[in-house]
């Protein structure tokens, strides 16, 4: 009988170190939808906040656009976390519509970055932060960016046309000011920024658009009764 003299060597004991195959990082670590920071400090900062990303989706309603507040923004696909990402307390993005999104995944947008960003700062933001904020809105393509302390109602923004165009600084030496994009007036009254829809009527606190919503579709629901009422079928005009 022929003997086989076979030596067996183990698959894992001849791996080099620096060979090993690392699994894929899974989407949720690599893009969570949460960076575990609050969405405000104060109520101030939360009211201003409600109240933009409200007026923006008010403004832009008949407008292909997606209007978020404290939204991860994740511009790049990455390997390895930690993945770049910003947290605008307001951002717009013209041209995808809106809905519902755990995070603003950038490429899965058409590649579509924010137009616009709003900041509002709290007590505890630094100007290095706010600096490190414009760093990344610049490089990833943002066209007008706004800071506002509601509580020194200090204010600065940078406007830009193309994303690969410089920044025009905008300060409270240039309002009354117009954003080219959304066509909103920034004004400075005495109990600090003040913002203006295109028809001049000035941003509202969330209930007052709730209140005039209602009553437009109350209204409507009424001369929708009356047409009935005179035998006119609505739905034929």
């Amino acid at each position: 009988m022929m003997k086989f003299n076979i030596k067996m060597e183990s698959t894992v004991d001849s791996l080099q170190p620096g060979l090993m195959v690392q699994p894929p990082v899974p989407s949720h670590l690599l893009y969570p939808d949460s960076d575990g920071k609050p969405m405000a400090e104060n109520t101030l900062q939360y009211r201003w906040i409600v109240r933009l990303v409200t007026n923006l989706k008010q403004l832009l309603k008949d407008e292909m656009a997606f209007v978020a507040g404290d939204l991860l923004w994740y511009p790049v696909q990455v390997e390895h976390p930690p993945a770049p990402c910003q947290a605008p307390d307001a951002m717009v993005v013209l041209g995808r519509p809106d809905g519902d999104r755990g995070s603003y995944k950038q490429w899965e947008e058409d590649n579509m970055a924010p137009q616009v960003v709003f900041e509002i700062l709290s007590p505890s933001n630094t100007m290095s932060e706010m600096a490190a904020k414009q760093q990344f809105y610049e490089q990833y393509g943002v066209l007008e960016m706004f800071f506002y302390n509601p509580q020194s109602h200090d204010f600065w923004g940078y406007q830009r046309a193309a994303a690969t165009d410089r920044f025009v600084l905008v300060t409270p030496l240039h309002l009354p000011w117009t954003s080219p994009l959304l066509n909103i007036r920034f004004e400075r009254s005495g109990d600090g920024l003040v913002l203006y829809h295109p028809d001049g009527e000035p941003f509202k606190e969330p209930g007052e658009l709730f209140a005039e919503r209602d009553l437009a579709r109350q209204e409507r629901d009424r001369a929708l009764a009356k047409l009935r009422e005179l035998g006119i079928d609505p739905e034929t005009l």
